[in-house]
């Protein structure tokens, strides 16, 4: 298979079919497997300190009925985030990662790339300019290896009028509408559900690179890379980078 067809892969939420999602534990070993991206989640907590987490609330994560607004960081990081649910207690007690440290440690590995996700409930909550202005202060340093992703166009337009980071907008549908507005906003990268894409129409031609999530198979990714996919993202880096063209594109950190 030609090399400039097979994607690379990105961990989605780090490797978080056997670890916690959006901790340093998961993001090592994603890296740790050869991932070459990793992709995380971003919420502002009450004192404007950032923190990785999908959820505003803390329900599923932690089991505790309070939102990420509630809470100041130092508070957090006394509430363990170890997905009792699929994990019962194997990694108790994981305080959060905040971007601050894993932006810190990501520093120590020079090949990983980055998709940093600001989530919608924290922008509504607190206000674009306010998240934005903080969070594109903490990402500048880190924009060469670093795209700044986000499901609200308002946010990403912001991103583009007040920074030089790389964007990528999250689409929630695949449709007309959505690529006149991703033409006019021109994003780095274009970011799906591959369940949206319809089986008669290929991904639009454009500016930007094309990243596909919740894809489990090699056979699926390697299928959509024919079509022009250039990343896959995926809960199960490990074992998808068991298959030999897969692991063509696999990077090893050596740290």
């Amino acid at each position: 298979m030609d090399s400039k067809k097979i994607p690379q892969l990105v961990a989605h939420r780090g490797y978080m079919e056997k670890y916690p999602e959006n901790s340093w534990m998961g993001l090592k070993a994603a890296m740790d497997v050869g991932a070459c991206w990793i992709e995380f989640d971003i919420q502002m907590c009450r004192d404007g300190k950032f923190i990785l987490l999908h959820d505003a609330s803390l329900k599923r994560t932690a089991k505790i009925e309070k939102t990420v607004f509630e809470i100041d960081l130092a508070d957090l990081k006394t509430i363990s985030v170890h997905e009792p649910d699929r994990f019962d207690h194997k990694y108790y007690p994981l305080p959060v990662t905040t971007l601050e440290t894993v932006l810190w440690k990501i520093s120590h590995y020079p090949q990983i790339s980055m998709m940093a996700e600001i989530k919608e409930e924290s922008l509504k909550y607190w206000g674009i300019p306010k998240v934005m202005d903080a969070l594109l202060g903490k990402l500048a340093p880190h924009a060469d290896n670093c795209v700044l992703i986000s499901f609200s166009y308002e946010a990403l337009e912001y991103a583009r009028a007040h920074s030089d980071m790389k964007i990528g907008w999250v689409l929630d549908k695949f449709d007309h509408e959505h690529k006149k507005r991703a033409l006019q906003l021109q994003p780095e990268f274009l970011v799906c559900n591959h369940q949206k894409l319809p089986d008669n129409e290929l991904p639009w031609h454009g500016p930007w690179q094309w990243m596909l999530y919740d894809i489990a198979s090699p056979e699926e990714a390697l299928l959509w890379g024919r079509l022009g996919i250039d990343l896959i993202e995926t809960k199960n880096i490990g074992v998808m980078l068991k298959d030999d063209t897969l692991l063509q594109h696999a990077c090893y950190h050596g740290v």
